[in-house]
């Protein structure tokens, strides 16, 4: 298959992205594909776009070609009205199917997947609705609660509008402070005391207007992915210093994760169903991962979910696809293939 591994963007997240996208595409490779990486802002320059999947490109140019653009990417989206690089929508439209390996915002949030949409593109993941509400916490949060998946007692709170004062809503420290709409746990700060919490407020509202503040729960964290409505092993993930935050989550040997995690078969089973259950409430399709902490008492919350997880050999869902004997080219095809069932099954319901 001709393949695009969309990746970059203008998010926050972008060096993740690149990475993702790098490891995809080599491993679309090995399975055969014709995978080429672009990025989805700054595109391609010049004709040669049009023989992309025809020559024998080599995909560290690429990437050295995507990291160039780094340190303009935030000053050209200022003053940038389409969001879409150069010949970005041509080279997709050549393809049989779009990876999206993008995070967090302009790529996770639906709006890629609502153009894609729009130009009969079939793309990897959920659709634009289900991604607009998982990455919305906000939203997140009250779907979960409706559906009676537990999550931490929170408020969302925004810039310049209602009380900060934590016994105005009825909670105390210690408290997590996190942007509504982030991802990589950027802007998230956990507070003990109360300066900490006035810093919180302010890094959380540098990233957004709209922000989540959240009980503290003190316990153990652990990750579920979601393929084709089906629940992987439980993943979990233990810092060896402070919480699962950017640096934890990307340094190597900053956390140890146990992959199936040392849990009790009905905890297991327990978190498993509440993963499939928010997959499944938020109405995402082809794949997912839910996170979880779990308090000293056994009680199981659901912080949130992510539609485009990670994606590299060492990320959260391979380690738990590799629980069950899916190597990552094998994932990645995989996650082509259920995302492409999406699509057949489209086409019966309008037949």
């Amino acid at each position: 298959m001709k393949i695009v591994v969309l990746a970059g963007g203008t998010s926050s997240e972008r060096a993740v992205s690149i990475v993702t996208g790098t490891k995809v595409c080599e491993a679309l490779r090995e399975k055969g594909h014709l995978a080429v990486l672009v990025d989805v802002f700054a595109g391609l320059e010049g004709d040669g776009w049009r023989n992309l999947f025809s020559t024998d490109d080599q995909l560290e140019e690429a990437v050295s070609y995507i990291e160039s653009w780094n340190d303009k990417i935030q000053e050209m989206s200022k003053t940038r009205r389409e969001f879409f690089g150069p010949h970005v929508l041509d080279i997709c439209k050549g393809a049989d199917m779009v990876f999206l390996a993008l995070h967090g915002a302009n790529g996770e949030d639906g709006k890629i997947q609502a153009a894609l949409d729009l130009f009969g593109i079939r793309y990897t993941g959920t659709g634009a609705i289900g991604s607009g509400m998982a990455m919305d916490k906000g939203i997140t949060k009250q779907i979960f609660a409706a559906g009676g998946i537990p999550m931490p007692k929170g408020i969302i709170l925004w810039r310049g509008e209602g009380s900060r004062r934590l016994e105005d809503h009825g909670m105390e420290l210690p408290v997590v402070v996190k942007p509504c709409s982030g991802g990589s746990s950027i802007g998230v700060s956990i507070a003990w005391d109360q300066a900490a919490y006035e810093k919180a407020l302010e890094e959380a509202f540098a990233w957004e207007d709209k922000i989540i503040v959240e009980d503290h729960i003190e316990g153990r964290e652990f990750s579920v992915g979601v393929i084709d409505g089906e629940a992987l092993p439980v993943i979990e993930i233990a810092p060896l210093k402070g919480f699962y935050d950017y640096r934890n989550k990307y340094e190597p040997g900053s956390a140890v994760e146990t992959c199936p995690a040392d849990l009790p078969e009905e905890k297991v089973r327990e978190m498993q169903g509440y993963a499939k259950m928010g997959h499944r409430l938020l109405t995402l399709e082809a794949y997912s991962r839910l996170d979880f902490m779990m308090g000293a008492d056994g009680q199981i919350y659901c912080l949130e979910a992510n539609t485009l997880p990670g994606m590299t050999p060492t990320s959260l869902l391979p380690q738990e696809a590799a629980a069950l004997g899916i190597d990552f080219p094998g994932l990645c095809e995989k996650l082509i293939q259920v995302s492409i069932k999406k699509y057949e099954k489209d086409a019966r319901r309008r037949a």
